[in-house]
């Protein structure tokens, strides 16, 4: 179980010795400062401070995209397909001074989980209910400075959490979702602003949906350089870096990061 520290709020080693009080045994991975494992799974209302905000529960692969996006003060941030919220929050907690932070997702059930979540952790964000592939309905036409897409995928990077999937999953469902994916990052990239950052990612292990999807998004825009990702986790790829499932307790997770000429 991985936990993610509101470090607006406590450091991480503060953190450890709240759990240590309790005799919850954890570890602080390298991969990210805010991360922390649990020994073994709790029920979250067992844990200190979860009702207050202080922590969130998160998987360490997703919790690195807020440090790739590279967030500055006076940024317009867009999450794309932003519920259940962590990567939301995440940021805001890293970066309180943006401009704006626009969460969009097209289930507004699942909405509702990011109102919740950015209520406990007491954050504010714009929230938007609607197909992100279809700016033109929902978009104001102001360019944002970063914009993380967390596309709809196979989901196959997340079985150890999820075995169902390999029940449910069929060969046949890729190809949809790669035009998916297609489409949002098409959108993605029409509301970026020149210079700006876009994070792609996805909690798949398959080619299809990442390195191959990414270098297609090159090859059809020149004015998109990747921006390498440097870091001492993930497989470096043609295009982007992926997290084998279970490397370092993670999810296996692809992210690879352009910014606009």
């Amino acid at each position: 179980m991985s936990l993610r520290v509101n470090l607006s709020k406590m450091s991480r080693a503060d953190y450890l010795q709240q759990l240590d009080q309790q005799a919850i045994a954890a570890t602080a991975p390298p991969q990210c400062t805010s991360a922390i494992i649990l020994d073994k799974p709790i029920a979250v209302e067992l844990l200190p401070g979860f009702a207050q905000g202080l922590i969130s529960v998160q998987d360490n692969a997703t919790q690195l995209a807020a440090k790739l996006l590279d967030v500055q003060a006076g940024d317009r941030v867009l999450d794309i397909c932003a519920a259940p919220g962590g990567k939301t929050a995440h940021i805001l907690e890293n970066q309180p001074d943006l401009k704006e932070l626009i969460a969009v997702d097209i289930d507004d059930s699942r909405m509702r989980r990011v109102s919740e979540n950015l209520q406990r952790l007491q954050l504010q964000a714009t929230q938007i209910v609607a197909d992100a592939a279809q700016p033109q309905d929902w978009w104001d036409n102001i360019p944002f400075e970063r914009i993380l897409l967390d596309a709809p995928c196979s989901a196959l990077g997340v079985i150890r959490r999820h075995p169902d999937i390999k029940l449910l999953r069929r060969p046949e469902d890729i190809a949809p979702l790669q035009v998916l994916q297609q489409n949002l990052l098409e959108a993605a990239w029409s509301m970026l602003a020149i210079g700006g950052t876009l994070l792609y990612a996805t909690c798949s292990i398959l080619k299809q949906e990442n390195e191959q999807q990414a270098a297609a998004f090159l090859a059809t825009h020149p004015d998109a350089i990747e921006w390498p990702i440097l870091s001492d986790w993930g497989v470096i790829r043609p295009v982007g870096k992926q997290i084998i499932t279970g490397e370092s307790d993670m999810d296996g997770f692809y992210y690879a990061r352009f910014k606009k000429l």
